[in-house]
């Protein structure tokens, strides 16, 4: 068993309508959701460019909002955890 090491706290974890809807009915991509989730504390912050990376691993030093980006099945999927680390959300690009 690989074990993953939580880079920084998530917080409650919440997500949109949207996010919902377009995933609801579809339990693989719920799972997915929780990977992604996983793969977000633990600093793989998937499809995100150098720049966006870099910005991250700065904001998880200086406590600023970390952006990752998931492809789900064809859907992009963004997950934002607040700077406060008290909240992380689950949301669409038109949701932003």
């Amino acid at each position: 068993m690989e074990i993953i090491a939580e880079v920084f706290p998530t917080g409650k974890i919440v997500m949109t309508k949207n996010v919902w809807n377009a995933l609801s009915g579809d339990t693989v991509g719920l799972g997915e959701l929780a990977t992604c989730i996983i793969r977000h504390r633990s600093a793989d912050f998937g499809n995100v460019d150098n720049e966006d990376w870099n910005a991250n691993m700065r904001a998880v030093r200086d406590g600023e909002r970390i952006l990752s980006s998931y492809t789900i099945g064809g859907l992009e999927v963004w997950v934002i955890t607040n700077a406060d680390r008290s909240v992380t959300t689950l949301l669409l690009p038109e949701d932003y």
